[in-house]
């Protein structure tokens, strides 16, 4: 098996091996693997001493921040308290400068006590218990060996760790499924013992060993869970539910949050008290020894666990899940399930190379949790082009706040000054109006961006973005006219105010500072400190001069302040270059090119031209080559000159669908980033990763709007993306919308609505060119 070796982040450490419950469904004593038969009961002071030690190798070898450990048995509470003080302190002691140590303990509460809890205040062990719901749910497989109810104790305990002296180390409840409980009352018997957490857990089964179903139902699991889900929706989610979490997170392109779920590889290794080292101990319910490795901790280091066969094949992905599971739309929720769960000794499957015996139950669980939340998880930007805007304004906003925050006061006088007049300017109504409108920009996510990089580094604040701050300011007080002075700073004798204009103060090289102050509707420039003397009086809609260069409005351009921008200095964020300024006979060409392509845009597309004119802010001319998006939000696009009208509207067009894939990705995940997934496109024989799939499918469906030949190929990839386990919630509400788009074109195709476009022109252009056309 190839690839990197992956580090253990979480050891379970079984300190005793003996229990005093007699649950009948216990993977350790009651399954296949009976080797608890063999072990000593308590783990012994060599043990803890090599385990510590192979610990602090592991983490130093592979510099972990952390690493957790659970203790485990059997009960290991058995062990008693002097025992567990060993680990606490050998751990400890061994990872202290190397690692954080997160100490957890898993337990059934019975011989919980203050004596306890008092050793797991010193060493900050969180307590997990395990408990299956009201009393007849529990005792239905935890009691004692005579017979006798658990629950009493097990609820004292629980009751322990919730008073305040000890509820920071409630780590919260386990509780193994039984389909013959009542949902709804085990669901209301946890939730009122307030847990930081309840972890609802498959009873281990097998292919050869399959989990009782009464009724026959291949969903009877998930029914149970589903139950349960809409009990814990309705009482309002009264506390987490990891496997609820976690297929949420899924749905939506995050990661899993469970072993038992998802497609992230395995990081847990055991310790048996016999100084054994093996694979996740559920593995016991497979076979005899299906959990060994052959190791220990006298004489093996954890990276040769890391190294054995049957770990590595569950660190696979997608690669490590059975050929059936790999074609399902769910695997990337459910993962295949438990690797346990998939066990199989017949000759029709042996191993592990099937799906979960589990499986229809976890896909209709998936569902039926999609089917309830999605019009809750749905992002409003991927429906609403305004939500879009909102989302990237707030986005915006959030990235100036982080790295204000992260500044925590080194960002210098300039920045302080100009945070603090930003508060002034949106204080006021019409100025909070205006300093929207100069972030809206989109060359601000730029200088934000490489800004935030340099802070989280340590590189600290550039003098560049301490000076975009305050030109940012005076823009917005400019535009809003208001009567407030903002210091700047300028270099190379140019000072550029974002969405106005650049001011000329002096020559190439030349440093200063001034200040900016709003007046009689336009704006004055003084020279401070060094540039004494130094005066600009801008008039509003001041012609341009020697003095003044405005950033020019396409006033024949669809939208009403469209901006050809070919001065802000952060412009050039395109693969291509930015072209420099142009004389104004050019922008007059490039003013009256873009609306007469837009006029064609406006009579094929109406929608999609009437969202544009809504979204695009900004137009930079590019020199030459094909552009792709920059750090730039979504109201820019970049062009360069083309011949002809037909092809800029196809280049517009494109540009305009490309950059709003773009923009929805930053704000909301269409799909997930955690496996290896390739795909065959419907218009070649390439295989592409699912984001280019859906990038591309994307761009055809809206120039197949302007011209249906765009389409071929369209509806089978919409078929493919929305049938993949990549796509989210989201990425579905989106090719619903794709689809609605072109339900009533696709009857049009090889139609072109009174153009001349032929195969050997612009359309073949844009087919063959993979990218050239422009854009953001």
């Amino acid at each position: 098996m190839t690839g990197p070796l992956v580090p253990f982040r979480e050891f379970v450490l079984k300190v005793h091996s003996r229990c005093d419950l007699a649950c009948d469904h216990c993977y350790v004593y009651e399954h296949a693997d009976q080797s608890w038969l063999t072990r000593p009961k308590a783990i012994s002071d060599e043990a803890i001493s090599w385990t510590a030690r192979r610990l602090a190798e592991h983490a130093t070898t592979h510099a972990l921040p952390s690493v957790t450990v659970i203790l485990h048995g059997g009960e290991p509470l058995l062990a008693g308290p002097a025992r567990l003080r060993r680990v606490c302190e050998e751990l400890g002691s061994a990872l202290n400068g190397i690692a954080e140590l997160d100490l957890r303990i898993h337990t059934n509460g019975v011989q919980l006590s203050p004596r306890y809890l008092d050793l797991f205040d010193e060493f900050h062990v969180r307590v997990g218990i395990s408990l299956d719901g009201d009393r007849a749910a529990n005792d239905r497989h935890r009691r004692y060996a005579d017979g006798r109810s658990s629950h009493p104790m097990v609820l004292r305990a629980v009751d322990l760790l919730r008073e305040e002296r000890y509820r920071h180390l409630d780590l919260g409840l386990l509780c193994t499924v039984d389909i013959h409980n009542d949902p709804v009352a085990v669901h209301d018997a946890l939730a009122a013992l307030e847990p930081p957490l309840v972890d609802f857990l498959l009873p281990h089964a097998t292919w050869d060993d399959p989990p009782p179903r009464p009724d026959g139902s291949p969903t009877a699991y998930a029914a149970w869970l589903l139950t349960v889900f809409d009990r814990w929706t309705e009482q309002g989610r009264p506390m987490p539910v990891r496997m609820f979490a976690s297929v949420l997170s899924s749905l939506s392109g995050g990661p899993s949050l469970t072993e038992s779920l998802g497609l992230a590889p395995t990081d847990l290794v055991v310790i048996e008290t016999d100084g054994k080292l093996e694979q996740v101990d559920s593995l016991k319910s497979a076979y005899e020894g299906a959990a060994a490795t052959g190791f220990d901790v006298f004489r093996n280091t954890f990276d040769e666990v890391a190294a054995h066969p049957g770990v590595r094949a569950r660190q696979l992905g997608l690669a490590g899940v059975s050929e059936t599971c790999r074609s399902c739309p769910v695997v990337r929720s459910c993962g295949g399930g438990l690797y346990t769960h998939r066990y199989r000794s017949d000759d029709s499957g042996g191993g592990f190379d099937n799906p979960s015996v589990y499986s229809d139950d976890l896909a209709a669980l998936i569902r039926g949790i999609e089917e309830r939340t999605a019009a809750a998880t749905e992002s409003p930007a991927v429906r609403s082009p305004d939500a879009l805007l909102a989302a990237h304004q707030d986005l915006t906003r959030t990235l100036l706040a982080l790295v204000h925050d992260t500044l925590d006061g080194r960002g210098g006088a300039l920045w302080d000054d100009a945070w603090r007049l930003a508060a002034a300017v949106e204080a006021d109504t019409t100025g909070a109006d205006a300093l929207d409108a100069v972030l809206a920009h989109p060359y601000t996510r730029t200088w934000l961006v490489d800004a935030l990089a340099d802070v989280d580094a340590g590189r600290g604040l550039t003098e560049p973005a301490a000076e975009r701050l305050a030109a940012t300011v005076a823009a917005a007080a400019v535009r809003a006219r208001l009567d407030l002075p903002v210091p700047v700073a300028y270099r190379d004798g140019s000072l550029h105010l974002p969405t106005l204009g650049t001011v000329v103060l002096g020559g190439p090289g030349e440093r200063g500072a001034a200040v900016v102050h709003p007046a009689d509707g336009g704006f004055l420039v003084r020279g401070t400190d060094a540039t004494p003397g130094t005066e600009r009086r801008i008039a509003p809609d001041e012609p341009e001069g020697p003095h003044w260069l405005p950033v020019r409005v396409l006033r024949q351009a669809p939208a009403p302040a469209l901006l050809l921008d070919d001065l802000d200095p952060l412009r050039d964020c395109f693969d291509a270059p930015a072209a420099d300024r142009l004389e104004a006979e050019d922008a007059d060409a490039w003013a009256h090119r873009i609306a007469e392509a837009w006029s064609l845009l406006a009579d094929a597309v109406p929608d999609q031209a009437a969202e544009a004119a809504r979204t695009l802010t900004t137009l930079t001319p590019l020199s030459t080559g094909a552009a792709a998006p920059g750090h730039h939000g979504p109201g820019a696009l970049g062009a360069w000159p083309l011949t002809g009208a037909d092809e800029l509207a196809l280049g517009l067009l494109s540009g305009f669908r490309r950059a709003k894939l773009r923009a929805l990705g930053e704000v909301t995940d269409l799909y997930a980033l955690d496996g290896t997934w390739d795909h065959r496109t419907p218009w070649g024989s390439e295989h592409v990763t699912f984001s280019r799939l859906l990038a591309e499918t994307f761009e055809r469906a809206g120039l197949g709007l302007y011209d249906p030949r765009f389409l071929t190929g369209v509806p089978e990839a919409l078929d493919m993306i929305e049938n993949s386990a990549e796509v989210t919630v989201d990425g579905k509400q989106l090719i619903a919308a794709v689809r609605k788009e072109i339900s009533g074109t696709r009857s049009a195709a090889g139609k072109n609505h009174g153009r001349s476009l032929s195969p050997s022109g612009p359309v073949a252009n844009v087919l063959a060119s993979d990218r050239k056309v422009t854009f953001e």
